[in-house]
């Protein structure tokens, strides 16, 4: 059975336009979707994501971080004007540990 959807949030920005109004329609479905699914399958992914990136020290560590850090990214650009400084400051430091890690699977520092 399909979790229903939240009652009374709001999903798009206010007087949202152009770039920011755009991602918000284009995600409308996937988050749904991602809504319906178990709420243990997306954390379980990201977390096995991110266990592979931290184990396998070359650049399949990298890739297997890269959809991680795309979601990390994703949600944070979505929730950005909602967030208080702190909410966005720890999104930052998150996707910033992400860029790095990536970047040492990869080799590039």
């Amino acid at each position: 059975m399909r979790r229903p959807l939240p009652q009374g949030e709001q999903f798009f920005t206010p007087g949202a336009t152009g770039l920011r109004a755009e991602v918000e329609r284009r995600s409308a479905a996937p988050l749904v979707f991602l809504f319906q699914q178990p709420r243990w399958v997306v954390p379980l992914v990201m977390v096995a994501l991110l266990i592979a990136g931290l184990v396998v020290a070359d650049w399949r560590g990298g890739v297997a971080v890269l959809p991680v850090l795309a979601f990390i990214v994703w949600l944070a650009y979505l929730s950005w004007p909602s967030l208080r400084p702190v909410g966005r400051l720890l999104r930052v430091a998150v996707a910033t540990f992400l860029v790095l890690l990536a970047a040492t699977r990869f080799g590039l520092i």
